[in-house]
C-alpha cells in the first residue's frame, strides 16, 4: 500500500473541523482540493475514510486510525519547526483554562520542564467548570480551554463557529464501589447494583454518562448527594453512601482505601480535547507551542496508563 503522507494532514483537518469546507478554510486551500486529496487517499487505502451526514463529516474507523497517524506527522513537523526556529524565541503569555484532573496530572507536573525549555513563555492556568471556561474563551479572556466530554454524547457541547478542537486523550470511565461490596466483578449488572448513584455537577462529563445509561439501557438511576471533586466522590463511596463513575485520570495519585475501582463494559470513555480560536497566524505562536506541549504530555500519560 503506497500512500502520500501529506494527505493525512488533510484528513486530520476534516476530523478536527467536521467538514470539507471548514477543513479547506483551515488549510487555506479550495474545497475541491480537499475533496480531491481525500478521494486520492481513499483510493490509496482502499477503504472509505469519511461519512457525510447532515451534521457534517464523520470519520470511519479506518479514517480515525489514519487521522491518528496524521497527528503524529503534525507533531513531528511541529517539533522540527520549533528546533529550526529556536525554541527560546517563543515568548508571550498563554492563558489556559481546564478542569482539575487534567491540570493536576498532565499539566502542572510538566511546568518546571516547560519553563526551562521556553524561559520567555508564561503559562497562566485558570481552573473552572465547563460553562465558565467556555464563556471566558468566547470573551477572549482565555487563549485555550481543555474540555472533557463523554465520547458517546460529546455532540451535546458542539464547537462554536471559529473554534477548532484538537484531541488530547481518551480514557475509560471507571465504576467506583465500596470495597468488597461486589463479589463478582467480571459480569456486573448495572441495573442491579445495591447502592444508589452519586450525583455529579451537571456540566461534568460524568453527568452525561449517567444520562446516557439512563436512556440507552433503561436503568432507573436515582442520584443522592452531588459532588464536584473526585476526592468527595471517593469519600462518599468509602462511607457507603453510593457508587460513582469516575475517569481514570482523576484517580491518578488518589488514595483509594475502602473503595474498589472496576472496569465495566458499556461505560465508554472520556474524551479530552483542546478548544481555541483559529487565529490564522504562523505556527510558532505561543498558543501553538502550548497546544503541542499538551499533546505530548497527554500522549506520555496515555502510554503510562496503558502499560
Amino acid at each position: 500500500m503506497e500512500m502520500d503522507p501529506r494527505r493525512l494532514l488533510v484528513l486530520l483537518a476534516i476530523a478536527r473541523t467536521g467538514g470539507v469546507l471548514a477543513a479547506a478554510d483551515e488549510l487555506r486551500i479550495t474545497p475541491s482540493a480537499v475533496s480531491q486529496q481525500l478521494n486520492k487517499l481513499e483510493s490509496e487505502i482502499g477503504h472509505p475514510l469519511v461519512l457525510r451526514t447532515p451534521k457534517g463529516s464523520v470519520l470511519t474507523q479506518a479514517g480515525l486510525s489514519l487521522a491518528e497517524a496524521g497527528e503524529e506527522i503534525e507533531r513531528a513537523l511541529s517539533v522540527a519547526q520549533a528546533r529550526m526556529q529556536g525554541e527560546a524565541k517563543i515568548a508571550g503569555v498563554v492563558r489556559l483554562g481546564g478542569f482539575t484532573s487534567f491540570m493536576r496530572t498532565v499539566v502542572i507536573p510538566r511546568l518546571p520542564e516547560w519553563r526551562r525549555q521556553y524561559p520567555q513563555l508564561q503559562l497562566q492556568i485558570v481552573e473552572d467548570d465547563f460553562p465558565a471556561l467556555m464563556r471566558l474563551l468566547r470573551q477572549r479572556e482565555l487563549d485555550a480551554v481543555v474540555v472533557e466530554l463523554d465520547s458517546t454524547t460529546g455532540e451535546q457541547h458542539p464547537v462554536s463557529a471559529g473554534m477548532i478542537q484538537e484531541p488530547l486523550l481518551d480514557e475509560p470511565w471507571k465504576l467506583v464501589v465500596p470495597a468488597g461490596s461486589l463479589l463478582i466483578t467480571d459480569n456486573i449488572d448495572l441495573s442491579r447494583l445495591p447502592f444508589p448513584w452519586l450525583g455529579v455537577e451537571q456540566s461534568a462529563a460524568n453527568a452525561a454518562v449517567l444520562g446516557r445509561l439512563r436512556h440507552s439501557t433503561g436503568i432507573q438511576i436515582q442520584t443522592v448527594h452531588q459532588y464536584q471533586d473526585t476526592l468527595t466522590a471517593l469519600a462518599l463511596v468509602a462511607a457507603g453512601e453510593g457508587i460513582a463513575i469516575v475517569p481514570t485520570l482523576a484517580l491518578t495519585g488518589m488514595v483509594q482505601d475502602q473503595v474498589d475501582i472496576l472496569d465495566v463494559p458499556g461505560l465508554g470513555t472520556r474524551h479530552i480535547a483542546l478548544r481555541r480560536f483559529d487565529r490564522r497566524r504562523p505556527t510558532n505562536l505561543p498558543v501553538d507551542t502550548v497546544a503541542r506541549l499538551l499533546r505530548e504530555s497527554a500522549a506520555a500519560f496515555d502510554t503510562r496508563a496503558g502499560s
